[in-house]
């Protein structure tokens, strides 16, 4: 390991072992990584071939700088929610090792093209510099360009990763880590919504991003392809030398974290600064906010849940951004309508459903103060008031926000009577299922579900909302007859006192029937939500 080289082959051999080794914990381990492997390789080879299709169509190079810069980007954010991905992501696994920086920095990221992910990043790049190349010289740039984007990639993950491998490794780091659902789902919407506008309006409409982020690494090295081929060779060379710039200054980036993590000291062995200091444990301002007695404490209690576990946050996150961009995104597009704003109290009212799963084993003090049904019903009524602080202005800010952008003020009564009546319905049939139905939440890794429970989980979420659906038709068939019969136009304002009303009342009988259930199999459900 003497010579720059000999490190190298060291730590590719070390990353073909961890790979293998992790392949041979358990077989569904590896049927798991066989299985992403091939849906991996088979759509990079579907998207290889149709950038190689859209050869010769026009703004088809806006189209292949954006998505280069969006794979760099995914490359930059990748390891802050995916960081027990790669174990050789933590340098400070090497740092009882007698290694130079600069070797350090040359042997992991030869490393780092070992994987799915690189060979993924390979396939798009080639596929973006076959789509837009056009004679001699811009394919003599594509053979530079390729290499030289996908170090840029790499190099961009693994600066990241490493200045923030402090961050990765510790309690905000796995909270960051859940997130990640939040942004495959905004993500997908995104994405959804920007292929409609595509297939309606045309490439054209990419061009003034296109204009800006060819001059951004890596999407200005695959953008010197096309500018090459247009004859325009300085201008071909400066968007190469941008990328090549980035690189060095990445890696130089890299060498310095990695020099600053393996010599400096970390918090383990550095004593707490103010370990000693008493903490004010007086009532917070949240406290004396809320009911007192019973009531206060349980909504406190729900409400810090969603402030500071992370699952619990990221479920609540998701809910509020899906509730919100939907609605407003088809609005926008004008393909909407003020009825898609019951979205919003859809995903929201989701919440309700399984309560005492993300309490987990620390059921058990909850169960220790319950002790009748009245009981049970006031620790049921404060979770559904605790949510309602947050769904009942935010479903109704949606509504006015979509009634807005659609201009349509006249259903704005009517919209949000059903969006309360859905909320009410979802927070009965949640209290409900989470009394009938409880599973557990892992608190560790992605999954949200304990293994055994999957069950139960479709049972209470699905058959939830389906029940929800079904106690909101009185108002549906309501609005229906009011919309279709002579005058009704002029009644359906009656709709909002009607559907709040429904909502409210759905909600105490759903708390009724939950109490008895609740009081009755506390031993059940603290045996369910203990097994993550």
């Amino acid at each position: 390991m003497s010579t720059p080289a000999a490190l190298t082959s060291v730590f590719v051999r070390l990353k073909l072992s961890l790979l293998r080794n992790g392949l041979r914990q358990s077989g569904g381990r590896k049927a798991a990584y066989i299985a992403s492997a091939v849906v991996v390789l088979l759509f990079a080879a579907l998207q290889l071939l149709g950038l190689i299709a859209l050869r010769g169509f026009g703004h088809v190079e806006s189209l292949v700088v954006l998505l280069v810069a969006v794979l760099g980007l995914g490359w930059a954010v990748m390891p802050l929610f995916f960081p027990g991905g790669d174990e050789t992501l933590d340098p400070t696994r090497l740092v009882m090792l007698p290694l130079r920086p600069r070797p350090l920095v040359r042997a992991l990221l030869v490393s780092s093209l070992v994987g799915i992910g690189p060979l993924f990043t390979l396939c798009l790049l080639a596929g973006s510099v076959i789509a837009v190349a056009h004679g001699g010289a811009a394919f003599a740039v594509g053979v530079l360009a390729v290499p030289l984007a996908l170090l840029v990639c790499v190099a961009l993950a693994r600066a990241v990763a490493t200045a923030n491998v402090r961050l990765l490794t510790s309690r905000r780091g796995r909270d960051l880590a859940v997130l990640s659902g939040l942004v495959i789902a905004v993500g997908a919407q995104v994405v959804n919504f920007g292929a409609q506008r595509l297939g309606s309006s045309g490439l054209e409409q990419l061009d003034p991003a296109a204009d800006v982020l060819r001059w951004f690494p890596p999407a200005s090295a695959v953008a010197a392809v096309h500018t090459a081929g247009e004859g325009a060779y300085g201008v071909a060379l400066a968007q190469l030398a941008l990328s090549a710039a980035a690189l060095a200054g990445l890696l130089a980036l890299w060498s310095r974290s990695l020099t600053r993590l393996m010599t400096s000291p970390d918090g383990s062995t550095l004593q707490a600064a103010g370990d000693t200091a008493v903490r004010d444990r007086s009532s917070t301002g949240l406290s004396r906010l809320l009911p007192p007695g019973r009531t206060g404490t349980a909504m406190e209690r729900s409400l810090r849940y969603v402030w500071r576990d992370p699952k619990t946050k990221a479920a609540w996150v998701t809910s509020l951004a899906i509730g919100l961009i939907v609605p407003v995104f088809n609005a926008w597009q004008g393909t909407g309508s003020v009825y898609f704003a019951c979205f919003a109290a859809g995903m929201l009212g989701i919440q309700m459903y399984n309560q005492f799963g993300q309490d987990t084993s620390a059921f058990w003090m909850v169960a220790m103060t319950i002790s009748s049904t009245r009981d049970a019903y006031v620790e049921l009524r404060a979770r559904a008031l605790a949510l309602l602080l947050v769904t009942l202005p935010y479903a109704a800010l949606v509504t006015v926000l979509t009634t807005a952008m659609l201009g349509d003020w006249a259903r704005l009564p009517e919209a949000l009577g059903l969006s309360f009546a859905l909320l009410g319905a979802m927070l009965s049939t949640g209290a409900w299922t989470s009394a009938r139905f409880p599973y557990s939440i892992p608190q560790e890794g992605h999954k949200n579900v304990a293994p055994g429970q999957v069950g139960l989980a479709w049972i209470s979420i699905f058959g939830g909302m389906v029940a929800a659906a079904v106690l909101c038709v009185p108002v549906i068939a309501l609005t229906v007859w009011l919309n279709v019969a002579e005058g009704g136009d002029d009644r359906l304002w009656l709709l909002l006192p009607v559907g709040t009303a429904y909502g409210a009342a759905l909600t105490f009988l759903g708390l009724r029937l939950a109490a008895p259930q609740t009081a009755r199999r506390l031993p059940e459900i603290l045996t369910a939500v203990s097994k993550g």
